[in-house]
């Protein structure tokens, strides 16, 4: 497959995205793609651990390639959708839950199913100009592909603040809030590859690591902890407008542009999945109820339209601000009965 080059390399299962003209978007067959050859080495002695990278210098990958789930869903096809959501989830499952080390070299964008392809695994590495978000509020979706369960799992309200707003994490701030874990200078990266190769040991990360340059997330800890601790969208937000600080303003600013359907929807999974114990599959089963209905019943097609097709920046939200009835969330949320999400595979193989 061109967009995509899985291989056997000494000891390592390797996986390599190779779409840099998209950003190593994630295209459905892709993750199909993925899925399989993590399957095959699972009971492959040969195969000691998974390295998982992109081609190209400006991202790891930057997101899920939408542009086929518009042109279906706006004739009124949501099955392609819904099925790439759920195979795709299926694929994040069986990263987080794989019986082998996967290690992701993350750089440059890393965002939405990129976070879900890297931030899942055993050893997560960035470097200095890794930039980390889940921005999916701005059309119309949810933090996604396991993105609830990392921001239910970062520190205080880190997760309502990155989710609500999609705020851009570097390499210390992606750490602190549970994305990452070693910071290795990119330039390092070919030599730690052909080691993992070679020994089939992530021991040797490790030792190249080095202490990231400071976020911002660290200083700004209390403040985001006591803003976005209200129960609601609107107490949030009234927090935020009454806040004179550049931090308040910003995150106000960025939440006014988002679908208050999706930003609803977010805060209520991470304190449901907080409250219940974060899972992976808790996660995911979770988002599916939203992604289901994102085209049908949510804001997707809307903003994907704004965004992506128009460019016109402008989207109509269904809801105007972020006062919208309780109601609106717990239909975005409400169990799906027989398309409730399932992690068995349609060859009968559990993911």
């Amino acid at each position: 497959m061109a967009d995509i080059d899985i291989r056997k390399s000494g000891r390592a299962g390797r996986i390599t995205l190779t779409r840099p003209e998209a950003l190593n978007a994630l295209t459905y067959e892709m993750c199909l793609a993925i899925h399989a050859a993590l399957e095959t080495w699972r009971a492959d002695s040969g195969v000691d651990l998974v390295v998982l990278d992109g081609a190209g210098d400006r991202a790891f990958c930057a997101g899920g390639d939408i542009a086929q789930m518009y042109r279906t869903g706006s004739t009124g096809d949501f099955d392609y959708g819904q099925r790439f959501w759920r195979d795709e989830y299926r694929m994040n499952a069986a990263i987080a839950e794989y019986p082998k080390p996967i290690v992701s070299f993350m750089h440059g964008f890393v965002m939405g199913g990129g976070v879900g392809l890297g931030c899942h695994g055993t050893y997560r590495i960035v470097d200095t100009e890794t930039r980390m978000a889940m921005p999916e509020a701005g059309i119309g979706l949810i933090p996604d592909v396991g993105g609830t369960l990392l921001l239910a799992r970062a520190p205080g309200c880190i997760g309502e603040y990155l989710g609500l707003t999609g705020a851009r994490m570097g390499p210390d701030d992606a750490i602190l809030a549970g994305f990452a874990d070693l910071l290795i200078p990119r330039g390092v990266w070919p030599a730690l590859i052909a080691e993992l190769e070679r020994s089939g040991d992530p021991a040797c990360l490790a030792p190249s690591a080095q202490p990231p340059p400071p976020g911002t997330l660290r200083e700004q800890r209390a403040s985001i902890d006591r803003l976005f601790r209200g129960e609601s969208l609107p107490e949030i937000s009234a927090a935020l407008r009454t806040e004179p600080s550049d931090l308040a303003h910003k995150a106000y600013t960025a939440m006014v542009r988002n679908s208050p359907l999706s930003m609803a929807c977010t805060l209520a999974l991470i304190r449901q999945l907080r409250a219940q114990g974060p899972t992976i599959r808790a996660a995911l089963a979770q988002e599916y109820r939203f992604t289901w209905r994102a085209m049908e019943q949510g804001d997707f097609l809307e903003g994907i339209r704004a965004a992506i097709i128009d460019k016109d920046r402008q989207p109509l939200w269904q809801h105007q601000d972020m006062n919208l009835p309780g109601a609106a969330v717990a239909a975005m949320l409400e169990p799906l009965g027989q398309n409730e999400l399932t992690f068995t595979t349609a060859e009968g193989a559990p993911s």
